[in-house]
């Protein structure tokens, strides 16, 4: 649903457009700690990284490697990896190595680490939620897979000499001890993979891989494998390879579009092409439609929402609104918040349902709620303008679209500097309004690469001057900061943008 406001001089209409030649639309970091110096040490980790990496590159991914990296060369691969995720549609981590929980957070090990303590692991290891920072920004989906022990080798006074005690399989493991990694709850959008669930260690791999590497290596080349149901297969073949020792556990939601790692054979949905839904689901095979009910009957709310698509499809055999009401209810209910979302739009236009405006706002509120950002900038837009029964409040709509543009949702990002630049948020100046310009174009938001690149004079000349100055501390530009948009300007907003020229 588009809400288009106007904030003069300035207007934005979200349009569909034909996607531009951009950079890379998939980008991996893949790391592989295997040498350490101060713990036992891993045979087949390496070998683990360097065959993932191969398989991603197959598949279309950008791959950076770190191979037995020190704390700081690792720290600062992940820097620049960080930089590269922004315009990517996808950005995922793949890790093979020593992995700990101490003092209620995740901990990946690099091979210098010398660690006699929990405090240790904290001061020489690195979080699993700096990981999770490194992709946050990607444009589409973020995903980390950890092929790491799933238990404390360390405790809080350890003998790094003392090599980890083989499991019943007769294989060697990738930790000792009896506790897991501690649980994660990731932000919607992205997925966090761990090779073994609570309470299971991780095989280090009889021949030259483990078995989740190479049960991950199987299922990534496979096109027309939607990206659940990979894992899932991934899950299936470990546990059948491990004899029920090992059981690889997934936490978090991916966006509720239909995704293939590696493509579909006919050349089909594309997440970075299709960005409607309801016609993306719609390319799901059928045997992974019947895989779907499945997982929903499971209370898998991802798989609920995949069906619900596909039934409000009017091109689709299978459209059926009322069916999709009922997944979409099933979702929200169980919490789901681009359910609710969902759901909420279809209460409000009447879709399938008797249009009932006090219960599409109290959806919207509640997806809002959760921190869905779409539902947030949906409720700005309600305020500023007056809906649903509610009157206008445009400070309160303003809030709103503050809120929605933190979470970096890239039109409330365009509409709340073009705020600022108007003088309508107090305390807020020119370098606020470029900050929320740059980083709408790091989201992808092609409309306000297009204004901004043919209508720059909708913005005042110190905004536009203050957006030149950011533009050259990421060294896209190197010319005057004077509020004048030439076409070395342009380029540099091109290349924010994440566009090759």
């Amino acid at each position: 649903m588009l809400r288009p406001v106007l904030i003069a001089p300035l207007v934005l209409l979200m349009v569909l457009l034909t996607p531009l030649q951009a950079m890379a639309a998939k980008v991996a970091l893949v790391i592989g700690m295997g040498a350490y110096q101060h713990v036992v040490q891993l045979k087949n980790t390496v070998n683990d990284a360097r065959n993932v990496g191969a398989k991603l590159e197959q598949v279309g991914f950008k791959v950076t490697y770190a191979i037995d990296a020190t704390q700081t060369e690792l720290l600062d691969t992940m820097q620049t990896f960080s930089f590269d995720a922004e315009t990517a549609d996808i950005a995922l981590i793949y890790y093979a190595g020593h992995g700990v929980e101490a003092s209620g957070e995740n901990y990946l090990i690099p091979v210098d680490a010398e660690v006699k303590s929990n405090k240790d692991v904290q001061r020489v290891g690195v979080s699993l939620a700096q990981m999770l920072k490194v992709v946050e920004a990607a444009r589409k989906m973020r995903i980390v897979i950890l092929d790491a022990c799933r238990n404390n080798p360390f405790g809080d006074l350890i003998d790094t000499t003392v090599k980890a005690d083989p499991v019943k399989s007769g294989t060697d493991s990738r930790s000792t001890g009896p506790s897991g990694l501690a649980p994660v709850n990731p932000d919607l959008g992205t997925l966090v993979a761990f090779a073994a669930k609570e309470g299971q260690v991780a095989l280090d791999g009889a021949g030259g891989d483990s078995p989740f590497a190479l049960a991950l290596m199987h299922a990534l080349v496979k096109p027309d494998l939607e990206i659940s149901l990979m894992f899932r297969q991934v899950r299936d073949e470990v546990l059948k390879e491990t004899g029920n020792l090992q059981e690889p556990y997934t936490y978090g939601s991916l966006s509720g579009t239909p995704y293939y790692l590696a493509g579909t054979a006919d050349g089909g949905t594309d997440v970075a092409q299709v960005a409607d839904p309801r016609v993306a689901w719609a390319d799901v095979k059928p045997d992974q439609e019947q895989q779907l009910r499945a997982l929903a009957d499971q209370g898998d709310t991802r798989s609920m929402i995949g069906l619900a698509y596909i039934r409000q499809n009017p091109n689709d055999s299978r459209y059926n609104p009322a069916e999709a009401v009922q997944y979409f209810t099933r979702a929200a209910n169980a919490g789901a918040p681009d359910a609710e979302f969902e759901l909420a739009k279809i209460y409000e236009q009447g879709l399938g349902v008797p249009p009932d405006p006090a219960k599409a706002l109290e959806l919207y509120k509640a997806s809002a709620a959760q921190g869905f950002a779409d539902a947030i900038n949906d409720l700005g837009f309600l305020y500023f303008q007056g809906g649903l029964g509610l009157q206008p409040d445009q400070a309160k709509g303003i809030e709103y679209f503050r809120q929605a543009a933190d979470l970096r949702h890239p039109e409330a990002m365009f509409n709340y500097a073009g705020m600022i630049d108007n003088g309508a948020i107090p305390g807020k100046g020119p370098a606020d309004a470029a900050k929320y310009l740059y980083q709408a174009l790091r989201a992808g938001s092609e409309d306000v690469m297009t204004q901004l690149t043919t209508n720059a004079d909708s913005f005042t000349p110190k905004t536009r001057a203050a957006l030149q100055k950011l533009l050259k501390d990421h060294q896209f530009y190197t010319g005057k900061t004077d509020g004048k948009f030439n076409p070395a300007t342009v380029a540099a907003i091109r290349m924010a943008y994440g566009l090759k020229g």
